[in-house]
């Protein structure tokens, strides 16, 4: 397999969390609120659905178990944020560490642990494809499955009904309200439902791409899916693009390694989080326009 391929590979296998994850911001900010906590979301999602697949031996399990673990650490910062009324920002905080805490306390049981993970299931005809069938069709469910939520997540955003109300809410909550709809329940509701996005991220991550959990695996992913959003100007499938970018910058490092490019080894992995801190320097200022009308108070420092 050529470094190319190899890369574009990794970028679809590695991306899928981070997919996951900021797909589910995207839903959250679109509704007004911002979620740092983004990256304990997909740790206890990872731990929780590594875990429960442990139990089951059922990865399907454990994935919605991942997913129901994201929404409940996401309802801890909607409650703080739209019910009491606290920093967005800083809670987010919080609950990245309540959720990093939380992995460390429960998850030590599980290293080193095996699991029935999800496998590779190569697509008959479309996966011989030379070049695009090991990038694209020979992967793990979930990731197939991450093809269809981009998608699935614009349409609900931009098509339905729902996600008119739930945009609504991020734009004129005061509109939204005098049609009757409750803008405090369409966040409640956006922050879980990415939360629970998250949560599926996380579980692809520790059953399907890693196959094993140890402490903090998710490494930043969370706080990249963040980025992301800006990045993609809060737009699900420019978020997806995004997400295989960053993919690809974490396959670099063991691609370039294996074939035994002498790079020093720090530099190789830092180059995802300087990629993320290049992309917000050069378009965080441009895509600030397209924010959420609910987010620009959240980003001028003027509260939540």
């Amino acid at each position: 397999m050529s470094l190319p391929v190899e890369v574009m590979v990794g970028a679809v296998r590695g991306g899928t969390s981070i997919l996951y994850a900021a797909l589910g911001e995207t839903v959250s900010e679109r509704a007004g609120v911002i979620n740092l906590g983004t990256e304990g979301c997909m740790l206890v999602g990872a731990l929780t659905g590594y875990a429960v697949t442990a139990s089951t031996g059922n990865p399907w399990v454990g994935v919605i178990a991942g997913a129901g673990a994201g929404a409940l650490l996401a309802l801890v910062h909607a409650v703080l944020v739209l019910s009491r009324g606290a920093n967005q920002l800083a809670t987010g905080l919080v609950v990245l560490f309540l959720g990093l805490g939380l992995t460390s306390l429960f998850g030590a049981a599980y290293v080193g642990r095996s699991i029935n993970a999800f496998t590779p299931i190569a697509i008959p005809g479309l996966s011989s494809i030379p070049g695009l069938g090991d990038i694209f069709f020979n992967h793990d469910p979930l990731t197939y499955l991450s093809y269809l939520a981009g998608p699935a997540v614009w349409w609900f955003l931009y098509r339905s009904r729902p996600g008119l109300i739930m945009r609504a809410a991020g734009e004129r909550q005061e509109v939204l309200a005098a049609y009757g709809h409750s803008p405090l329940r369409t966040r409640y509701l956006a922050v879980i439902g990415g939360g629970a996005l998250a949560g599926i991220g996380g579980a692809q991550l520790s059953t399907a791409y890693a196959n094993a959990w140890f402490e903090n695996m998710t490494q930043g992913r969370g706080f990249i899916a963040v980025a992301l959003v800006i990045f993609a100007a809060w737009h699900p499938l420019r978020a997806v693009g995004g997400a295989y970018l960053f993919g690809a910058a974490l396959a670099l490092s063991p691609a370039l390694q294996a074939r035994g490019y002498g790079f020093n080894q720090f530099a190789l992995d830092a180059i995802p989080y300087l990629v993320t801190i290049g992309v917000l320097v050069v378009l965080g200022r441009k895509r600030a326009h397209a924010a959420p009308e609910g987010l620009k108070k959240v980003f001028e420092m003027t509260g939540a």
